[in-house]
């Protein structure tokens, strides 16, 4: 085995959060889409469409919100609002503020069953993905979670901040490495040198793209890689029971964690983590730091998605996967990106510079459309552009119209 030294030279270097880099590149940026009024709009949802009418408390404008996580629009279902409000009146409290590992309202026992008959993995429920991620992750590096003992932990490049972001106490108990995105090669060569290795990665990623998920389970079978991915953009939207891009293509086995989002796709709140061990469940509560803190999925959100499991057991949520496909097929019809075709709802329409992103995003805001600049530490430097959500719930006629806009804003330069 080389050192760490020799590896590095090698394989690459840590690559850690540098707050001054990112604050002094980052913060000039923000502050541009502050001016343009961009940041900290405060709105109502008079209609009680919260993704398609929203309106500006203080000038009366009204929008489009184009970069909902939402796919579905369940966060406005009748169905799922009726179910917060049946929870809090049956529980009589928001939450038990008190640590899931000694006591669980019957309430989030429920759904933890109901969601893991629905997505065939023991869960683990968490008050957001990040939390999640924050408990979890460093038991993997310090090789808890499968045998043999400690894990280098390979994060691909573009994995999501929440991730990238535990690198340190990670670091705190294996080597720590970064690679290229869906650099396969790369990691094989990480798997060749270490005999336990671990990859840190998206299923469906923030930016658009999925994972190179068919080489990764080769590399699992071969060298007994442990894959640990967040699928929170995929969640619902994939899979005959909305399981998701990762859980619908591979069987759970001990080497696999998914950790997810509630709050996109299925349109309430929290987080769960799909188990490819059962038997971690136990361990998870009492040593994942978050995971087992008194701040727990508040119980309003556990009726919500009880009520959201229920739809993805019924035909309808065929029926809005169907619509959100149809979306996303017209939306590359009228505007083609980087990454049409590829079946996912998020799409990015990159312009190259940050300070033209704000203004382009600015003016689609005065045109009732509300797209997110997205820029560097979100995307590298010199691909700034607008981040784009493609939802079930947005009809044809308001794409076409935002579509209309961006390209004549676009070639306007």
């Amino acid at each position: 085995m080389t050192s760490t030294d020799e590896h590095q030279s090698i394989i690459g270097p840590h690559r850690y959060r540098n707050a001054e880099t990112m604050i002094r590149t980052a913060d000039p940026v923000w502050q541009a889409a502050a001016d343009h009024g961009l940041t900290g709009i405060r709105v109502d949802t008079p209609s009680g469409d919260a993704n398609n009418r929203l309106v500006d408390r203080e000038t009366g404008h009204e929008f489009v919100n184009m970069c909902s996580c939402a796919y579905l629009g369940l966060n406005h279902h009748p169905a799922v609002i009726d179910g917060a409000v049946a929870a809090l009146r049956e529980s009589g409290a928001t939450w038990l503020v008190t640590s899931t590992t000694r006591i669980r309202h019957q309430l989030l026992a429920r759904l933890e069953e109901e969601l893991g008959d629905l997505f065939g993995a023991r869960v683990l429920p968490g008050t957001s993905c990040s939390a999640l991620t924050a408990g979890i992750l460093p038991l993997v590096a310090s090789g808890h979670l499968a045998p043999g003992g400690p894990r280098v932990m390979v994060f691909d490049r573009f994995c999501h901040f929440c991730m990238s972001y535990v690198k340190p106490v990670c670091a705190e108990e294996s080597l720590v490495l970064t690679c290229g995105h869906n650099d396969l090669d790369y990691l094989e060569d990480v798997c060749r040198r270490y005999p336990r290795v671990a990859y840190v990665a998206d299923g469906a990623y923030s930016m658009g793209g999925t994972a190179a998920l068919d080489g990764l389970l080769e590399l699992q079978d071969r060298y007994g890689l442990f894959l640990f991915i967040d699928d929170s953009h995929s969640l619902s939207i994939v899979g005959e029971r909305g399981e998701g891009f990762v859980r619908s293509r591979l069987t759970m086995n001990p080497l696999t964690i998914v950790v997810t989002s509630l709050g996109k796709g299925f349109g309430t709140g929290g987080g769960v983590a799909m188990l490819g061990d059962p038997e971690t469940y136990g361990f998870l509560t009492r040593h994942a730091g978050p995971v087992g803190w008194s701040q727990n999925m508040a119980l309003p959100l556990v009726g919500a998605s009880l009520a959201s499991a229920a739809i993805h057991r019924s035909p309808e949520l065929g029926e809005l996967q169907r619509r959100l496909r149809d979306n996303v097929t017209y939306f590359d019809e009228l505007l083609p990106t980087e990454f049409a075709g590829n079946g996912m709802p998020v799409r990015r329409i990159t312009v190259g510079d940050a300070d033209r992103a704000v203004r382009l995003s600015a003016e689609l805001y005065r045109r009732g459309f509300y797209s997110s600049a997205v820029f560097f530490p979100i995307v590298p430097q010199g691909q700034a552009g607008l981040r784009i959500m493609i939802r079930a719930d947005l009809d044809q006629e308001t794409l076409a119209t935002f579509a209309d806009h961006v390209r004549e804003l676009t070639d306007a330069g």
